[in-house]
């Protein structure tokens, strides 16, 4: 018993020491904005649900000014609203030419597959 005694109270003292207050709204806890790798997959599991739509826009604009012909966009399965999201900025970009949900082996339902136009030498590569 003293020992569980002694993990609980270590535990819980650690625990009281590394809390912190929440950030307030519209709070940001970095000095400049953070520079995400752009492959042809990406994770909206860590983004804030405040910030997905201009996360899903940045990302679609700069795959298809990098060339990507085909990108996948972990949207996770839940009840369906970051789906949603990731599918209406799909249907605005230009130069998206397709998209599905992705095989099973891929996220299933959890991820769209987006077939993107290649980006032509006379247009802009920023």
């Amino acid at each position: 018993m003293k020992l569980i005694e002694r993990l609980r109270r270590a535990f819980t003292r650690e625990a009281e020491e590394v809390q912190t207050e929440p950030l307030s709204e519209g709070e940001d806890p970095f000095a400049e904005p953070v520079q995400l790798e752009i492959r042809d997959v990406m994770d909206l599991h860590s983004i804030p649900p405040r910030q997905v739509k201009a996360v899903i826009e940045e990302y679609l604009r700069e795959a298809h000014r990098r060339g990507f012909r085909c990108i996948r966009i972990i949207h996770g399965k839940g009840i369906g609203v970051q789906r949603e999201m990731v599918r209406a900025a799909l249907d605005r970009a230009p130069f998206v030419l397709s998209y599905t949900d992705a095989p099973p082996e891929a996220g299933g339902l959890g991820a769209t597959i987006a077939e993107l136009d290649v980006l032509r030498e006379d247009e802009d590569r920023g």
